[in-house]
């Protein structure tokens, strides 16, 4: 998995992950530094992000 800084959020919310990504959280409460969206759909999550 890709090491990325802690401050970048997701706002993403097509991805199935959203609710489960600390990037989500982070984008929702204003701490991130930086927001994008990454790739996670309706049927897949990213996969960047998350703990396997």
């Amino acid at each position: 998995m890709a090491q990325v800084p802690e401050n970048i959020g997701c706002e993403n919310p097509d991805c199935i992950a959203k609710d489960e990504c600390k990037r989500q959280v982070i984008a929702k409460n204003g701490t991130a530094v930086e927001i994008k969206t990454f790739g996670g759909t309706a049927e897949k999550k990213c996969g960047k992000f998350l703990q396997k």
